[in-house]
């Protein structure tokens, strides 16, 4: 009989045992971290049900997940009624509103698990790979200082990894929308397009975006590209951003509390002692345009600027509203772990770790094996 080639499937990481102690070390010490700041540790089965979980996809999410099934459910036809996760949040949704009652709130949340996603497999793209997710939630109300924690949690995990410098990025979506509001630019594939535009001032001059925001499917006129320019592309310290808002003056209910919550975050940063040469107000920054509700944050590595954003998330009203009648409003962050470790392998910075193993009880005698074992046996005992 021909053997069977062994092979890992595409789009999975596997160590040899060094390289996963570095690996499990690494993720202890986000563990620690999470917990040094009061979250509590949850978990959720690998595979939920399928019309739970895909409640809010749709469109590329929704072609990227794996379902499951039996081998007996194949043989009678059955169509498949779960799914892996493709992510942590939709399950933390279904968690929250199946344990509401048994939970306290502000419930805060710690997940490190794996997610599945069916992509084309890819260096540094997983189609299994870990999450390292906070989120604090809210009944009917939570208040922005939440928001500044976030940054607080993000400075003190990488910062413990020892991966380097990094910058934490924050914006306020409302700005943005409220931004869009004033200038009259109402679609949202618009204000997309707008966004990307405007990401590519750090490599075009301002004429040259300026000519993007003017071209085709944007259609933007000369005085309002400029003001839209003039807002998004303002760079400064916090303190000098926020009097740049307060300079504009627009005349948006929406762009003054983006504002003000922004002011309040920035305030609550500077207490919670987080040195602003690692964070900054990017009003570029506009993630999750149909998710997020507020708050906004990127992570990058100073020296790995090509790795893109190395922990993510946002302020939302409501996560749970597919789910449950009460309202819960959260704000949470995320790591991909299993694309940051392979990008700081890849780049000299992760080592193998030491090895677990601490003493050697050898064995050169076979009459003195008795021995042997009760030495190994008093030292395990003893720590």
């Amino acid at each position: 009989m021909a053997l069977i080639s062994p092979r890992t499937p595409p789009g999975t990481m596997e160590l040899l045992p060094r390289r996963q102690v570095a690996f499990q070390r690494m993720l202890d010490t986000i563990r620690r971290t999470y917990e040094r700041f009061g979250f509590l540790p949850v978990e959720t089965p690998v595979f939920e049900v399928a019309d739970v979980l895909l409640s809010k996809s749709g469109g590329e999410t929704e072609k990227q997940v794996y379902f499951v099934q039996s081998t007996g459910g194949i043989e009678q036809g059955h169509k498949p009624d779960l799914a892996l996760r493709f992510d942590l949040t939709v399950p933390l949704a279904r968690y929250v509103a199946e344990h509401e009652r048994d939970l306290a709130f502000p419930f805060r949340r710690y997940q490190i698990q794996r997610v599945y996603r069916g992509e084309r497999a890819q260096k540094g793209r997983y189609r299994e790979f870990y999450q390292c997710d906070i989120d604090v939630i809210g009944k009917d109300s939570l208040p922005v200082a939440y928001d500044a924690e976030m940054p607080a949690v993000i400075h003190s995990v990488f910062t413990a990894l020892d991966v380097g410098p990094f910058t934490i990025n924050f914006n306020n979506r409302k700005i943005l929308l409220g931004l869009f509001e004033a200038l009259g630019i109402s679609e949202p594939e618009r204000r997309v397009l707008v966004l990307r535009q405007v990401d590519k001032l750090d490599k075009l001059s301002r004429e040259q975006v300026l000519e993007l925001l003017a071209g085709e499917g944007i259609g933007l006129a000369p005085d309002v590209a400029s003001q839209v320019l003039d807002m998004i592309g303002f760079a400064g310290s916090a303190d000098a951003t926020l009097a740049h808002l307060d300079g504009l003056a627009l005349d948006n209910d929406t762009f003054r509390q983006g504002v003000a919550e922004l002011r309040e975050v920035v305030t609550a940063l500077q207490a919670f002692g987080v040195p602003e040469t690692h964070w900054r107000v990017n009003l570029s920054i506009a993630r999750g345009l149909d998710y997020y509700t507020g708050t906004v944050y990127e992570t990058f590595l100073t020296n790995h600027p090509g790795l893109g954003s190395v922990c993510s998330g946002g302020r939302y009203e409501n996560l749970a509203g597919l789910y449950t009648k009460s309202k819960l409003p959260g704000v949470g962050i995320s790591i991909g772990f299993t694309r940051l470790f392979y990008a700081l392998e890849q780049a000299g910075i992760v080592q193998d770790g030491p090895s677990t193993v601490q003493v050697l009880v050898t064995q050169f005698d076979p009459s003195l094996m008795a021995d042997y074992l009760a030495i190994g046996a008093e030292l395990r005992a003893a720590g």
